[in-house]
């Protein structure tokens, strides 16, 4: 049986249920051990079927990616700016599909409005994985308004390109 193809495709509403199942799951595997239990609750809710679909409806982007008939991977972007989600199955991490999906993600805010810039709020689990996609930290670990603690981060594309 040949291995199965990573497709890249934007969500539609009717993905809000399997986008919500993957992101809750990754979820409460690294990102709520670290969260008071308010916070933990907070962003569960937020990351509701109905409250993604609604975030959908309202024109966030959301980039999945999917092996065969099973969803791997989340972005979500809002404003073409700004990384809101961004989740991978825990048993497909460490297999670049982090790395498709944002480069698939990034590229269609550039083209779509020619952003430079991208910014997100880290938990303390995935900074290294921002960094490794070429995030820098811009300020120290706070709490947000609905109480995650996270790390305001930043791309900037001309900044990335004199890197390489």
């Amino acid at each position: 049986m040949p291995a199965p193809t990573l497709k890249l495709r934007l969500a539609r509403p009717e993905d809000a249920r399997a986008v919500s199942v993957l992101a809750r799951r990754v979820a409460r595997r690294w990102i709520l051990p670290d969260q008071s239990r308010l916070a933990g609750q907070a962003l569960l809710a937020r990351l509701g079927t109905r409250a993604l679909r609604e975030r959908m409806r309202e024109g966030q982007r959301f980039h999945l990616a999917w092996l065969d008939e099973v969803l791997v991977g989340i972005a979500g972007m809002r404003d073409d700016s700004h990384l809101v989600q961004f989740f991978v199955g825990t048993r497909y991490q460490g297999h670049g599909i982090a790395s498709r999906l944002w480069r698939r993600a990034m590229a269609d805010a550039v083209r779509r409005a020619g952003t430079r810039r991208f910014t997100l709020n880290a938990t303390r689990v995935a900074v290294s994985v921002y960094e490794h996609l070429g995030f820098v930290a811009t300020g120290p670990e706070g709490v947000s308004p609905a109480g995650v603690r996270t790390t305001p981060m930043a791309l900037e594309l001309d900044r990335l390109r004199m890197r390489a």
